[in-house]
C-alpha cells in the first residue's frame, strides 16, 4: 500500500501534545507548532524533499518518551516544560522508541540530541558540528514555541524576541538557523499559520508529499511505537495495549486469519487506546470509584482514537476494530451507543479481548483476576446480551492455559 509517514504522524499527534498539556499547561499543538517551524526553517536553510519530510516526522515525535518518563514516580515533580531540558532519559527514552521508524533517511540520534546547544551546555554536551542539523533546528523550534507565543508575533513583540534570540545567535543557536528563523517571523502568515485551525493545512501545504510502499506488516513496526506511549501513561495500563495485541494475534491464528487480517489486527490492538492519552492520570489511577463527570471523560477516549485514526488513510477497517471497543451489542456501550447490527466480527473481538485483558491485570483498584473468575465476568456479560456469546466461548478456550497447567 501507498503509505503517507506524515498523514500518519499528524493524524495520531494531537494525543501526543495532550500529554505536555496534561502535565505542563503547553497549548494544544505543541509538536505542531515545533514540526511547523523545523519545516520552514529547514526549507530556508535548502533541505531536500526528503530530509524537509523526515524533519516534520522528527519534529513531531520530539518528545514522544515524555510518556514513559512521566509515568515514573520519580518525575511527578516535574511540571515546567523547561525543566525537562535538564533531563535525559526522555530524549533516551525518545529515540529508542523510534529505532524501527521508516524514516526516508539513515536518520540517528536525532530526538537524542534534540536539547543539545552549540556552546555545549546541552544535555550530552556535544558542540557546535557535533550536533546533528536536524536536532539543532529542532531544539530551537522547541526552544521558540515554550517561550513564545506564536500568535503575538509582530510589532513590539517581534521586536523583543529578535532582540532575546540575537543574544543566543552564535551561543547556544546556530547563526544560520537563527537568521533563517528572523526571515520566517517577518512574513504574516507565519504566526497566521500556527493558529489551531491553520496548523495542519499549513504543515500539509508545506510538506513535500512523500510515500512509501509499504505492506501492514511495516505498518505495524510504525503502530507498536504508539503502543508503548500509549501503556506508559500510566502505571496500571504499562503493558495493556500490547497485552491486548499479543491475544487478538492468539485468536488470529485461532479463527485461521490471514497474515494480512492478522496484522490488521495487531495495529488495530496497538492504537486501540490512542484517546486515553488525552486523559488525565489522577483519572487513569484513581484508586476509588470514579465520579459522573470522571467516567465521562473517560468515555471521550474511543471517541478520540477514532478522530485521530479515520484521518489515516488505509486505516478504514482498523479505526472500526479499533474504536469499537467499548461498544455493546445491547446498545448500552460508548462512546456511540452502537448496537448488534452496527458492529462487525472483529469488533466485538477487540471488544471481548479489552475486557479480558482488563480483568485479567492489576488496576489502581483491584489485583488481575485469574482466568476463571475474568470468564465467570464474561460470561454474565454475555448472557446479558452485552457482548458476544461464540467469541467469549473461544476466548475461554484459547487462554484456558496459564504456562503448562490447565485451569479446569
Amino acid at each position: 500500500m501507498k503509505f503517507d509517514l506524515n498523514n500518519f504522524l499528524l493524524a495520531v499527534s494531537f494525543a501526543l501534545d495532550y500529554i505536555e498539556k496534561d502535565v505542563f499547561g503547553l497549548a494544544l499543538n505543541h509538536g505542531k507548532r515545533v514540526a511547523y517551524d523545523s519545516l520552514m526553517l529547514g526549507k530556508r536553510l535548502g533541505m531536500d524533499e526528503d530530509d524537509l519530510a523526515d524533519l516534520v516526522s522528527l519534529a513531531v515525535l520530539h518528545d514522544n518518551g515524555l510518556s514513559e518518563y512521566i509515568s515514573a514516580q520519580h518525575a511527578r515533580a516535574l511540571t515546567k516544560p523547561t525543566q525537562f531540558e535538564n533531563v535525559k532519559d526522555h530524549c533516551i527514552i525518545g529515540e529508542r522508541n523510534v529505532e524501527n521508524y521508516p524514516f526516508l533517511r539513515e536518520e540517528k540520534t536525532i530526538i537524542l540530541y534534540h536539547h543539545e546547544k552549540l556552546d555545549g551546555s546541552g544535555l550530552f554536551h556535544l558542540r557546535g558540528s557535533e550536533i546533528p542539523l536536524k536536532a539543532q533546528i529542532i531544539s530551537f523550534a522547541d526552544y521558540i514555541d515554550i517561550r513564545f507565543d506564536s500568535s503575538k508575533m509582530y510589532g513590539e513583540y517581534k521586536n523583543r524576541v529578535k532582540e532575546h534570540i540575537v543574544k543566543l545567535r552564535d551561543k547556544k543557536f546556530s547563526p544560520a538557523i537563527c537568521d533563517a528563523f528572523f526571515d520566517e517571523i517577518n512574513r504574516a502568515s507565519y504566526r497566521l499559520d500556527q493558529e489551531d485551525g491553520n496548523i495542519v493545512n499549513a504543515i500539509n501545504r508545506y510538506t513535500p508529499q512523500k510515500y512509501m510502499i509499504m505492506d501492514y506488516k511495516r505498518v505495524r513496526e510504525i503502530s507498536m511505537i504508539f503502543s508503548r506511549i500509549i501503556d506508559a501513561k500510566s502505571k496500571f495500563t504499562g503493558r495493556h495495549s500490547k497485552g491486548l495485541s499479543e491475544k487478538a494475534g492468539a485468536m488470529a491464528a485461532f479463527y485461521h486469519y490471514s497474515e494480512e487480517k492478522t496484522i490488521k489486527l495487531h495495529i488495530a490492538a496497538d492504537l486501540h487506546d490512542l484517546g486515553k492519552l488525552l486523559i488525565a492520570n489522577d483519572i487513569l489511577e484513581a484508586e476509588r470509584k470514579l465520579t459522573t463527570d470522571e467516567f465521562a471523560k473517560i468515555q471521550s477516549h474511543t471517541y478520540y482514537t477514532r478522530v485521530a485514526m479515520e484521518r489515516i488513510s488505509g486505516f478504514e477497517d482498523i479505526t472500526e476494530w479499533a474504536a469499537n471497543h467499548h461498544e455493546k451489542l445491547n446498545g448500552k456501550g460508548y462512546p456511540y451507543g452502537l448496537a448488534a447490527k452496527d458492529l462487525d466480527f472483529n469488533s466485538r473481538l477487540l471488544g471481548c479481548l479489552d475486557i479480558y485483558q482488563a480483568l485479567t491485570e492489576d488496576r489502581p483498584y483491584r489485583s488481575g483476576m485469574g482466568h476463571l473468575e475474568g470468564m465467570k465476568i464474561m460470561t454474565d456479560m454475555a448472557d446479558g446480551g452485552f457482548i458476544d456469546k461464540g467469541i467469549v466461548k473461544d476466548i475461554g478456550e484459547v487462554f484456558a492455559y496459564r504456562g503448562k497447567e490447565k485451569i479446569k
